[in-house]
């Protein structure tokens, strides 16, 4: 093995080995305890290693998964989704069509929901001008998609 496959064996090694507390992860990630073993229980986490004691004990890969799962989450994907979404990572890279035609429609998903919100800042404009004095714009002629309310 070279010096540079030595190092890069090392370094996988240290991004892997389990060394967080469940306690020192809640405060990291900003998830509580519990949701941290529900995760684990439901399959949205993989293995989670234990220390001598038998407590959990997360590895900085760990940790960058529940980042993308926040990430997830905010974008409105159900956990039933993220669920597969973890299958899948754990079934191999043969799964790889089946995983970017879930982040392509999450990803629509999401870009419609920018637009909306463009639209609702826009419409906030619109009444803040008009609660400040200046009325040039009334907000339903700038809203791109009106609802059924009319308020």
């Amino acid at each position: 093995m070279s010096a540079t496959a030595a190092v890069q064996q090392d370094l996988i090694t240290e991004y892997e080995r389990p060394r967080h507390s469940i306690g020192e992860t809640s405060d990291r990630c900003g998830l509580t305890r519990d949701t941290l073993r529900w995760y684990e229980r439901i399959g949205l986490m993989g293995y989670v290693g234990r220390d001598h004691a038998g407590q959990r004990r997360f590895s900085d890969r760990d940790l960058d998964w529940l980042e993308l799962i926040g990430k997830l989450r905010r974008t409105g994907m159900s956990v039933a989704d993220m669920v597969r979404y973890a299958e899948l990572v754990r079934a191999g890279d043969h799964t790889f069509p089946e995983r970017l035609e879930m982040f392509r429609q999450t990803r629509a998903e999401v870009l419609a929901q920018i637009e909306e919100l463009q639209n609702t800042v826009t419409v906030l404009d619109c009444k803040i001008a008009h609660y400040e004095g200046n009325p040039t714009v009334d907000w339903r002629t700038v809203s791109k998609k009106r609802s059924d309310c009319t308020l």
